[in-house]
């Protein structure tokens, strides 16, 4: 599985109630979700992404509460997969079950690059920097549970 995607960047400690602030927790549609992902923080994000794009954070992404609205929100808006040096380990289990590709690596990406992310070979490649980097190949299951759309769409089949 490959994901190739132009980049919008964050830095450290992008909690949930920025990813999607509480104040719209009362919806569970992900495209409702999608229209107010990271507002708090990048009042210009929902008017860039563009379906495919890569999210790129620093470390602990993903921290503050459990809820599953704040990737449901990211995979919503057209973000093909985040990259962080690091996740909290709630985000981190979420966005697999809700379809987020995600990937832990501590390589220089910058804002407005694209990235190519190869899950099989476990491999990176920044095609404007002209860089190359590794991090854990996703065994064959967490593949299927991304590209079928979450783990209960995985189930199903």
């Amino acid at each position: 599985m490959k994901i190739t995607g132009k980049v919008i960047k964050y830095g450290d400690n992008v909690d949930t109630d920025v990813i999607i602030p509480a104040r719209y927790l009362n919806s569970s549609d992900p495209k409702d979700l999608a229209n107010h992902c990271m507002e708090d923080i990048d009042k210009t994000f929902v008017s860039r992404v563009q379906k495919g794009d890569i999210m790129v954070g620093g470390k602990n992404f993903g921290c503050g509460s459990s809820r599953e609205h704040a990737p449901i929100a990211i995979k919503a808006s057209g973000i093909a997969c985040v990259i962080a040096k690091s996740f909290a380990r709630i985000f981190y289990r979420n966005a697999i079950n809700t379809g987020l590709a995600i990937v832990e690596y501590d390589g220089d990406i910058d804002e407005g690059d694209t990235v190519e992310v190869d899950f099989t070979n476990g491999k990176i490649v920044n095609l404007i920097q002209n860089k190359t980097g590794n991090f854990p190949p996703f065994p064959a299951f967490l593949q299927n549970i991304i590209e079928k759309g979450g783990l209960l769409s995985s189930l199903k089949e």
